[in-house]
């Protein structure tokens, strides 16, 4: 099981942000992120609502951080995308399952258990560490 394309690269184009630590034009966001300008712009679009980024229009314009990123972590930028995590689609209050048949479903608890460790996982990794790791292991931006 993997996280959706979208969302990685989401990740992606948020780290490449975290690391200017400025502003980038969205070609320069798809080139150093290696996503087409065509679903890095539907990514910033996403992102820019979520108010993870900020956009600025004009000939100066481009993307920046909406937030420190140390105030901005995995499970925030994954959510950005693709909504709510739930390890299971059983638990979303959109499941006609979990309206009355929770005392029939026996894995509703397990699902939910796995579902809070993921998200304390995801919430535990924010992009200000993740870079500094990064950048000890030489796999930062060059300064």
């Amino acid at each position: 099981m993997y996280i959706t394309l979208e969302a990685d690269y989401a990740v992606r184009i948020v780290s490449a942000l975290a690391v200017e630590g400025g502003r980038l034009d969205a070609g320069t966001i798809s080139d150093r992120t290696c996503v087409t300008l065509r679903f890095a712009l539907k990514i910033l679009r996403k992102l820019v609502s979520s108010g993870l980024v900020i956009s600025y229009k004009g000939s100066r314009g481009g993307y920046q951080l909406g937030k420190d990123p140390s105030e901005i972590n995995l499970r925030m930028v994954i959510e950005a995308i693709e909504g709510t995590y739930y390890f299971s689609r059983c638990l979303s209050p959109d499941c006609d399952c979990s309206r009355g048949a929770e005392e029939i479903c026996c894995y509703r608890r397990a699902f939910g258990e796995i579902t809070d460790s993921v998200r304390k996982q995801l919430d535990s990794y924010n992009f200000a560490d993740l870079i500094a790791s990064s950048e000890e292991f030489g796999n930062g931006k060059e300064k």
